[in-house]
């Protein structure tokens, strides 16, 4: 099987190919099948480690360490938002709570208008929207399935005449085990790690782990070759081997962090775009303590939500509210607590459930996300602001959290403030109002990480063309969430299968005319 990992990778040297792709997430993953079954010869390179189902145990601190970026520990510079995301085969796919939208028709109409993304309409992606449901078997969980943390969803929008609706999943044989950031035991979440990977593997496709791509080299406007270098995952280090890869075609598909980086890395940021407007769909969360067992670390971690705040008006951010996981490492290092309080937030863990509120960064004029930078030791910088209606938002949104947790029945709400607000009755949510919102005041993360190679028909703004080609350099392309204008406003998972679907053909034609 052409995966070759550090181990073998022992010494330097130089592949040739049609098309490399770096990184092999929702993006990459989903455009490596088509070309590798259409005959063309892909090289596709991951800087994350080869885990597969027999290395998930279920434990976090080891998933943690070996599937997520940095260790699970990246976060923006000011330390104010954690940052879940993947780095191994398959990307985020792999340790994603495997939430599926299709692209809301009102963010397709908004990036048509506004960005000139004219050939995205709902009619033309139909098509990609149905080929990967049916590819990774994306379908609506049954809402008796549902576990307690998200029945709380649906018992209190029930009761206070909010919308809510069951989510689809892309599972396959699930077992309802509730470990799916931890990599799925028995391989039914149906991520690229298990299903596009493979298939593209099969077909001829050599994937190359634990291989990072450190500059894209530019000769007259085009991409010749591709510098890598190998790393040992035991150590983070290097190994001293590297790979220089020729392709006639390169794609970008390592994220909305990672990609504008290898760009800035690599002398590409026409017009000083690249960075610039990346979005996170910030967190905020509540634990809402109930009299029964909730065992939120139990069942699929998501499958109740409601976009009932979605849209709030031109000037304010919206939101919309799922529920999380509660497993002790992820609640304890959400909570932020210590000494007594940390004893007994964690005491309350099996009683507790967690509702979050998810924002849509990037709608409203004057929310422009945050930028990706490089520090001056090659590092990359993660910088976003909470702006005043992103604060407005949180509060907003804190509001909303604790009333509908009251209305499913909790007999006590915590905000995950530095120092907690605990809401026992509704007129205890005034209380919220005292405390501040925003950078290091709450606890704030981020599992959708979008833009900074924005796509777009005018090359002043954008990075990339609505056929995902660079605006100058011919033979570059990005394929992953990095291209989305602004925020989805749902899970980005499926609009990135989907682009990424769409894009198969754009590649194969774009080889053709090479």
């Amino acid at each position: 099987m052409p995966i070759f990992s550090h181990s073998e990778l022992t010494e330097s040297q130089t592949i040739n190919c049609d098309v490399c792709i770096i990184g092999s997430g929702a993006g990459g993953g989903m455009l490596a099948e088509g070309l590798a079954q259409a005959g063309i010869d892909v090289v596709m390179l991951e800087a994350g480690e080869h885990r597969t189902q027999k290395d998930f145990n279920m434990d976090e601190g080891v998933a943690f360490a070996r599937l997520y970026q940095e260790g699970g520990l990246r976060a923006t510079d000011d330390l104010s938002i954690t940052i879940l995301q993947g780095e191994c085969v398959g990307g985020t796919t792999t340790i994603n709570w495997t939430t599926c939208f299709r692209t809301p028709d009102s963010i397709l109409s908004h990036w048509q208008q506004r960005y000139g993304l004219t050939t995205l309409t709902t009619e033309n992606l139909t098509p990609h929207f149905e080929a990967v449901e049916k590819r990774l078997n994306i379908s609506e969980w049954p809402k008796e399935l549902a576990n307690a943390n998200n029945q709380i969803i649906f018992r209190g929008c029930e009761k206070l005449g909010w919308e809510s609706t069951p989510l689809k999943r892309n599972v396959k044989g699930c077992a309802n085990s509730g470990y799916c950031s931890m990599g799925c035991p028995v391989n039914a979440k149906q991520g690229m790690l298990v299903t596009t990977i493979p298939a593209a593997v099969d077909a001829g496709m050599r994937l190359y782990t634990n291989t990072r791509a450190d500059v894209l080299v530019q000769r007259n406007n085009r991409i010749e070759s591709i510098s890598a270098s190998v790393w040992n995952p035991e150590t983070r280090r290097k190994t001293g081997v590297t790979l220089t890869i020729r392709p006639k075609i390169t794609v970008s598909a390592c994220g909305a962090i990672n990609g504008p980086a290898l760009f800035l890395r690599s002398g590409i940021n026409d017009h000083n775009r690249v960075g610039l407007r990346t979005f996170i769909h910030p967190v905020v969360a509540m634990g809402a303590v109930f009299d029964e067992p909730i065992q939120g670390f139990y069942g699929a971690p998501q499958s109740a939500s409601t976009h009932h705040f979605f849209d709030r008006g031109p000037t304010e951010i919206g939101y919309f509210i799922e529920a999380a996981p509660t497993h002790p490492m992820l609640a304890a290092t959400a909570a932020s607590r210590f000494g007594i309080s940390a004893q007994d937030f964690m005491a309350k863990l099996n009683h507790m459930g967690f509702i979050i509120a998810i924002h849509d960064d990037g709608i409203i004029d004057g929310d422009d996300g945050g930028t990706i930078s490089l520090r001056k030791d090659g590092r990359v910088s993660i910088d976003y602001p909470i702006r005043p209606p992103m604060a407005r938002a949180f509060q907003h949104a804190h509001h909303s959290l604790a009333k509908l947790a009251l209305a499913a029945g909790a007999k006590e709400v915590q905000s995950l403030h530095l120092d907690p607000v605990s809401i026992h009755q509704e007129s205890d949510i005034e209380l919220l109002d005292r405390k501040k919102y925003g950078s290091l005041e709450h606890g704030i993360f981020t599992a959708h990480q979008m833009g900074g190679l924005a796509m777009g028909s005018d090359p002043k703004w954008s990075v990339v063309n609505p056929e995902h080609r660079h605006h100058r350099i011919q033979n570059l392309y990005v394929v992953d969430g990095s291209v989305f204008p602004t925020s989805v406003g749902v899970n980005p998972s499926q609009t990135i299968y989907t682009l990424a679907h769409r894009a198969r053909s754009i590649i194969m034609d774009a080889l053709r005319s090479n």
